[in-house]
C-alpha cells in the first residue's frame, strides 16, 4: 500500500510519541501542539484500521501492533535525522587525520568500501587505516576510531552502535556429501568444526521458545575470519560465518548454508572511541556516515548511538 507524504508526517510523529513517552513530550520535541499531536495519532489508526496505543488519563502503551508498527516509524525517524544531520555537516569542509583499526575481514568487506565513499566526501579529511583480528588498545597506540564486534569492556571508552549483522552455519558440499547433512542442533556434537579463535567456542541457536548450546570441537583454529571460511570451503568442517561473508559463497556454489531455520547469536557492531572523541566533528562526520552507510547496503536493522 501506498503511502502517502501526510502519512509519513504522522509516522514520525507517532515514534516521537512512544520515545517521549506522552503527547505532551512529543509536542515539545516537535514543537506542535499537543492537539496536533493528538490528531496525527487518531488519523493514523483511522487509515490503518488498527489500534496502536492504549490510552489511559496518564499513561500510554503499545498495542501489539502498535509495537510492531513502532519499529518501523522510528527506523524512518532516524533516517530523517541522519539526513538532516549530513546535509548540515556537508555545508562545511572538515579537515585533519582519522586513526581507524578494524578487524580484517569486517574491514574489507563493510569498512573499507565505506570509507571509500566517505573520503569522496570529505577530501580534506585524511585516513589511516589499520586492519588486523588483534584487539588494539586504541588509547595507548592513539587511534581515533575502532571498529569491534562486542559491548565495551573499557569504562574508559564510547561507542556507537553501527549495525547488527547475522551469522549462519556453512558447510562445504564435499563436507556435507562425506558426513550429511545436519537436520537438527543435536546432531552438531558429532561433527568437525572450524573455529574462529577471536569468538566464543559454544554456539547458541534457538528456534520460536527452544534454545540449544552446542560445543564447537574444532580440529583447525585460526584468528583470521577469512581464513576460516577459506578452511571450510576446503572441506574441513562446519563454522559459524557471517551472513555477509557466506551468502556471495553461498551463490557460487562453495558454501551451503545448513539448519537455516534457526537463530544464531548476531553480531553487534560498534563503533569504539576515547572518551570525549565525539566532540571532534571529523569523527562525529564518520560515525554519523557509518550508519547511514549500513542501513543503505541493509546491513542494519536500526542504529541507536550510545
Amino acid at each position: 500500500m501506498d503511502v502517502s507524504f501526510e502519512q509519513l508526517k504522522s509516522m514520525v510523529v507517532f515514534a516521537h510519541v512512544i520515545e517521549q513517552g506522552s503527547l505532551s513530550g512529543a509536542a515539545k520535541r516537535l514543537g506542535l501542539s499537543r492537539a496536533v499531536v493528538s490528531y496525527h495519532i487518531k488519523k493514523l489508526e483511522k487509515q490503518l484500521n488498527i489500534k496502536l496505543i492504549n490510552r489511559s488519563t496518564r499513561t500510554l502503551s503499545l498495542t501489539e501492533a502498535g509495537k510492531d508498527y513502532y519499529q518501523h516509524c522510528k527506523i524512518i525517524a532516524e533516517q530523517a535525522s541522519a539526513a538532516n544531520q549530513h546535509i548540515e555537516n556537508l555545508k562545511q569542509d572538515p579537515v585533519g587525520l582519522l586513526k581507524i583499526t578494524c578487524s580484517v575481514n569486517v574491514g574489507m568487506h563493510t569498512i573499507v568500501p565505506a570509507l571509500n565513499e566517505f573520503r569522496r566526501l570529505y577530501p580534506k579529511i585524511e585516513l589511516d587505516v589499520t586492519l588486523t583480528d588483534d584487539v588494539v588498545n586504541i588509547i595507548k597506540q592513539g587511534i581515533d576510531l575502532a571498529i569491534r564486534g562486542a559491548p565495551l569492556s573499557d569504562s574508559g571508552l564510547q561507542a556507537a552502535k553501527l549495525s547488527t549483522l547475522h551469522n549462519c552455519l556453512c558447510a562445504s558440499p564435499a563436507y556435507l556429501k562425506q558426513h550429511g547433512i545436519p537436520l537438527h542442533p543435536t546432531e552438531l556434537a558429532g561433527h568437525q568444526w572450524v573455529n574462529y579463535k577471536l569468538t566464543s567456542s559454544t554456539l547458541e541457536l534457538s528456534k520460536g521458545e527452544r534454545s540449544y548450546s552446542v560445543a564447537m570441537k574444532a580440529s583447525i583454529h585460526t584468528n583470521n575470519a577469512a581464513a576460516r571460511t577459506a578452511f571450510v570451503e576446503g572441506g574441513h568442517g562446519l563454522a559459524r560465518i557471517p551472513l555477509y561473508d557466506a551468502e556471495p559463497k553461498i551463490q557460487q556454489g562453495s558454501l551451503m548454508r545448513i539448519l537455516e531455520d534457526y537463530q544464531l547469536k548476531p553480531i553487534q557492531v560498534y563503533a569504539v572511541f576515547p572518551a570525549g572523541g565525539a566532540n571532534a566533528r571529523k569523527l562525529r562526520l564518520l560515525v554519523d556516515f557509518l550508519k547511514v552507510f549500513f542501513i543503505q547496503q541493509g546491513l542494519a536493522e536500526h542504529t541507536n548511538i550510545q
